[in-house]
C-alpha cells in the first residue's frame, strides 16, 4: 500500500478516490513548516502539495528517494521546481481547466466591485452615513460601450473575455503569439503598450515566468488611463505593487482588485489604506463545486502515477 500526503486538508470527497491508500493531511490549519515538508517528502510516495509549499532543489534532493509525484492543487506550479524534479525523475501535475470558469466570476467580481464602489459603499451603509439618495453619491465607471484588456490569453483570460461580451464591451487582448480563439470572439490582438493606454479595464490572467515577473512595471502601469481598472486575479509578482499603489493614492489611476500578492499572504501595506482598492484572501477558485474537481483531478494524478503509469495532467519543464 503506498503512502500519499496532503500538505493541507481539502473539501471532502475530493480525494475518495485514494481510499486504496495510506492517505495522511496535514492536522494543523496552516502551511507546512520547511522542516515538516523536508520529513514528510523522506517517507511518502506521493505528495498533493499546494501553492504555498515551495519545492525547491532542497525539497527535491530529500524527496528523490521515495517521492514519485508532487500533484500541485492549483493551475499555477511556480511554488515548483519543475526542472529539478524532472531530472530527479519525479513527476510534477496541476489542475488545469478546471478552475477557469471559476476564475473569470472572481475577475468580473472584482472588476464590478472595484469600478461601482461596492466594498466602500456597503461600509459606508453599515456605519449609518447613508441618508438618502445623493446624485453624486459612489460614481462608478460603466461597462457598456467601455474597453476591456485582457493580458494573458489563456483559457482563464478567454472565460473573462467571453463574459464582456453580455455587458456589450470591446476586447483588446495581450499574448505573446495570436489566439484564433479570441479572434472567433471578436477581441483585437494588440501589443500590451496599446492595450493598456487604450482600456477602461485591464484584467490580468498571465502565469509567473521569469518573461512575466514584474511585467506590469512603472513605466508600463503610466500608460493607463487616470480613470482606469486593473484587476488580478493570476500572480501578485506580476505588478509593481508599490508604485500601483502610489499611483492610486494620487488619483491616476480610478480603482484597483487583488486575489493575489507579490508576497502572499503579505499584502504591501500602502494597499491596506485605500479606498479604491478591493483586496481578496486568494479565492479564485473558490466554489465547492471546483475545489472537489480540482481535488479529484490531483488524486486522479497520483493514483496513475504509483499504479505505475504515465500522469493525467503532467508539467513539464
Amino acid at each position: 500500500m503506498a503512502k500519499v500526503y496532503v500538505t493541507r486538508e481539502l473539501p471532502i470527497g475530493g480525494l475518495d478516490s485514494l481510499a486504496e491508500h495510506h492517505v495522511d493531511t496535514n492536522p494543523n490549519d496552516r502551511p507546512l513548516t520547511r522542516e515538516e515538508l523536508l520529513a514528510v517528502v523522506k517517507e511518502y510516495d506521493g505528495v498533493i502539495s499546494l501553492l504555498s509549499d515551495k519545492i525547491d532543489w532542497e525539497i527535491i534532493q530529500a524527496a528523490r528517494d521515495k517521492v514519485k509525484i508532487f500533484a500541485n492543487y492549483a493551475v499555477g506550479y511556480d511554488n515548483i521546481d519543475i526542472a529539478r524534479a524532472a531530472k530527479a525523475g519525479i513527476y510534477v501535475t496541476n489542475t488545469p481547466g478546471v478552475l477557469t470558469e471559476a476564475t473569470a466570476d472572481i475577475a468580473w467580481a472584482l472588476l464590478l466591485a472595484t469600478s461601482r464602489h461596492i466594498v466602500a459603499a456597503d461600509k459606508f451603509t453599515r456605519l449609518g452615513k447613508f441618508q438618502g439618495w445623493h446624485p453624486t453619491l459612489f460614481l462608478g465607471g460603466d461597462f457598456h460601450g467601455a474597453t476591456l484588456g485582457i493580458v494573458g490569453a489563456g483559457r482563464i483570460g478567454q472565460a473573462t473575455a467571453r463574459r464582456a461580451k453580455g455587458f456589450g464591451m470591446k476586447v483588446l487582448y495581450y499574448n505573446r503569439s495570436p489566439r484564433p480563439e479570441f479572434e472567433a470572439q471578436d477581441a483585437r490582438g494588440v501589443d500590451l503598450k496599446t492595450l493598456l493606454a487604450e482600456s477602461d479595464y485591464v484584467s490580468l490572467h498571465l502565469p509567473l515566468t521569469p518573461e512575466t515577473h514584474g511585467l506590469l512595471d512603472a513605466a508600463h502601469l503610466e500608460l493607463m488611463k487616470p480613470t482606469a481598472v486593473l484587476v488580478n486575479t493570476a500572480r501578485g509578482p506580476v505588478v509593481d505593487e508599490a508604485y500601483l499603489a502610489q499611483m492610486l493614492s494620487q488619483g491616476r489611476l480610478a480603482a484597483a482588485g487583488f486575489d493575489v500578492y507579490a508576497q502572499e499572504p503579505k499584502i504591501h501595506p500602502d494597499l491596506l489604506g485605500l479606498e479604491n482598492v478591493v483586496l481578496l484572501p486568494h479565492i479564485g477558485s473558490a466554489s465547492r463545486q471546483t475545489r472537489i474537481k480540482m481535488a479529484e483531478m490531483a488524486a486522479a494524478n497520483v493514483l496513475a502515477v504509483l499504479a505505475g503509469g504515465e500522469p493525467l495532467n503532467p508539467v513539464l519543464p
